[in-house]
């Protein structure tokens, strides 16, 4: 088997070094930086790699990607695909493929230890204690154990949150805009307003999107039970801070606890600031819900094979851009990829050229959304690269790939 792969793969943001050490395994050439690069210079840095790993910050926006039509692939080593243009790479015939489940426990234990912390004042205490102040008082401090948590998204880490609280005497509830099943003992309920009234404890796991954007207003804060806590794991652009600083100013929450915020530094050496800063039992965490070391390794390995696979052989199961599709390795034949646009008879063309050429399909697999056809071919051939070369000038065709 001839391996016609020999990509450049460039990881950014510290991204595990696990990653790098397994496409190298692959014989891919890796590249690691620490940093997220701006639009401008990623950019120009993308040039020369056929792939590119990301986490949360860099931002592969339409620009990014039209001016890199060589780019084959992007791997995001997080669960989030929202600083990804989507339908840009789609466009351009890029996969695009991330972890979501990688991650899920690191998350849902830093927002039952930021329960805990809130409830028992122990930032605010900590840093008396640092400063020689003895404070050894039970006012204002509860137990979690009998409270009411209220769960804002019900998927992977919202269910796994919802089992651990279980699990400590919480009572829970959660909402979600799609019907999922309850796990343990948790109850669904029928609205935001509903939850918020009810829960002691309020943890937001909801995507980047206009629905959620600005999700919580000074409206949704009050209606929040008084002296009640917010916690928000999930994306920066959820909560209006500005509204967030009033309700805790007037104790109408008691505490909260922010990991994600509307901007963010771009790098550990670039200066953060924020309105929440300085006030009484409020939790300012660096976006480390996923930043675990065991996090990290199971996201390296994930999205790192993901990466093989498709850029090897093909394979986009977990794609969140493409059909998910693959297909049985036969020996001693050629493979190639193609993406086009979705439109009737791309594939009696396809078929057609290849019949022409005298080569036998002895393997094929097809999968199509709304915009693109993604298909996978096994073919006899003598010269796969010439046979591809014509179906590349097909006018539906995007990318037309040998992978070996």
């Amino acid at each position: 088997m001839k391996d016609f792969n020999k990509y450049k793969i460039l990881l950014l943001e510290n991204i595990s070094h696990i990653a790098k050490e397994n496409l190298e395994a692959q014989g891919f050439e890796v590249e690691l930086l620490s940093y997220a690069p701006a639009q401008d210079e990623l950019i120009t840095l993308l040039k020369d790699y056929q792939a590119v790993g990301i986490r949360s910050k860099t931002k592969m926006t339409k620009k990014v990607i039209e001016a890199n039509q060589q780019l084959r692939s992007i791997g995001c080593f997080c669960i989030g695909t929202n600083q990804v243009d989507l339908d840009a790479a789609k466009a351009s015939g890029i996969a695009v493929f991330n972890a979501p489940h990688a991650n899920t426990r690191s998350v849902a234990e830093l927002v039952i230890s930021e329960m805990i912390a809130l409830a028992r004042k122990l930032c605010e205490i900590s840093m008396k204690a640092h400063r020689g102040e003895w404070q050894k008082s039970a006012a204002g401090s509860i137990e979690v154990r009998g409270k009411t948590l209220g769960i804002v998204g019900y998927g992977h880490i919202g269910s796994q949150l919802s089992i651990l609280a279980e699990s400590m005497g919480l009572n829970v509830l959660f909402y979600d805009v799609h019907k999922k099943l309850s796990l343990g003992n948790a109850k669904p309920v029928n609205s935001l307003a509903e939850l918020l009234s009810a829960s002691d404890f309020v943890s937001l796991h909801v995507p980047a999107s206009e629905t959620t954007k600005n999700m919580m207003t000074k409206k949704e804060l009050n209606l929040m039970k008084k002296g009640s806590y917010l916690i928000n794991a999930s994306r920066g652009s959820v909560v209006v801070i500005e509204d967030l600083v009033e309700a805790l100013k007037t104790e109408h929450i008691a505490g909260c606890a922010i990991d994600v915020f509307p901007k963010e530094p771009a790098s550990n050496n670039d200066k953060f600031t924020s309105p929440l800063q300085e006030l009484p039992n409020v939790i300012l965490t660096p976006h480390i819900g996923g930043s675990t070391e065991e996090a990290q390794v199971s996201i390296g390995h994930e999205v790192s094979e993901s990466l093989t696979q498709y850029l090897k052989f093909g394979a986009t199961n977990g794609a969140v851009n493409f059909p998910n599709l693959d297909l049985s390795i036969k020996d001693g034949y050629s493979r190639f990829s193609n993406v086009h646009s979705n439109e009737p008879g791309v594939l009696s063309e396809i078929n057609s050229i290849i019949s022409k050429t005298g080569a036998n399909i002895v393997g094929q697999a097809l999968g199509t959304d709304e915009k693109i056809g993604y298909l996978l071919i096994d073919v006899d051939s003598e010269d796969v690269r010439d046979l591809t070369k014509k179906i590349k000038l097909l006018e539906k065709s995007i990318i037309t790939r040998v992978l070996y």
